[in-house]
């Protein structure tokens, strides 16, 4: 090993039992200096490791975000054109509901200001997909419904998703960080709704924000049986996509007060 070739075997012959016993004090510093270098560098390997692993993670956190951003901006500026709203109007509710969330989720947890407003990406995203709708919304319009419905879960899915993982990275308690990624996943809907003065979606239809609040318990409990970030949020993303689409293919409801 290494840190042998430092040291002699051995003391040279000859030597007094005091100048003996000073050079295996000398041998036994230089053997505790290059075990220490040893376990310094390992470390640091370590480290390295890890750090890797957790920008991978934060890459992957931040495509979701992107992704989910476009899909949803992409439904609040077709709930615009459907509104005759103008090409303010269209931005605004693009804006809104892809951005609204993720806001409000960073202000709760105190990531000042909001990584929407810190990083210009986000806004451009969200601009791209106002301007898509805007300019080309005959061709938006014509897409399926069943189409629609499956993007709009899938933006859903990846909100939920990126909402927990994001509570969780700031330490926040894991039953918090579930009702957090559900209004990451629904807040900009809600806005969305309020500005065109009608009743929001979570609150009368389907299973919406359920679905979002199931993802996210998922993800929590996959990160807590160890699973690595990566493999819970693929698990809790999909469950959230699969039971929103089921709901409404099954038709299913939350139960209303007696007599309504």
């Amino acid at each position: 090993m290494r840190i042998y070739t430092r040291v002699r075997a051995a003391p040279p012959c000859g030597m007094s039992c005091r100048d003996t016993l000073e050079w295996l004090g000398v041998a036994g510093t230089k053997l505790l200096e290059c075990a220490n270098r040893d376990n310094l560098a390992g470390g640091f390997e370590g480290g390295e490791a890890r750090a890797t692993a957790m920008n991978r993670e934060n890459k992957l956190l931040f495509a979701v975000d992107l992704a989910g951003t476009l899909l949803f901006a992409i439904e609040g500026a077709t709930a615009a054109t459907a509104g005759n709203l103008d090409l303010l109007g269209v931005m605004v509710l693009a804006f809104a509901t892809a951005l609204a969330g993720g806001i409000m989720r960073d202000l709760l947890i105190g990531a000042t200001p909001p990584a929407s407003l810190r990083d210009w990406r986000y806004a451009a995203m969200a601009f791209t997909g106002g301007a898509i709708v805007f300019f080309l919304h005959r061709y938006v319009l014509a897409i399926p419904g069943p189409a629609m419905l499956v993007l709009d879960a899938a933006a859903l899915a990846l909100f939920a998703v990126a909402g927990t993982e994001k509570a969780l990275e700031f330490n926040v308690h894991p039953f918090i960080a579930i009702l957090l990624g559900g209004m990451t996943a629904v807040g900009g809907g809600t806005v969305r709704d309020i500005l065109l003065a009608r009743v929001p979606l979570v609150l009368r239809a389907e299973v919406y924000a359920t679905a979002a609040l199931a993802g996210a318990a998922v993800l929590v409990i996959g990160r807590k049986l160890r699973l690595s970030a990566m493999q819970a949020a693929v698990l809790g993303g999909t469950f959230c996509f699969l039971l929103r689409l089921v709901s409404v293919w099954q038709h299913w409801n939350l139960p209303q007060a007696v007599g309504n």
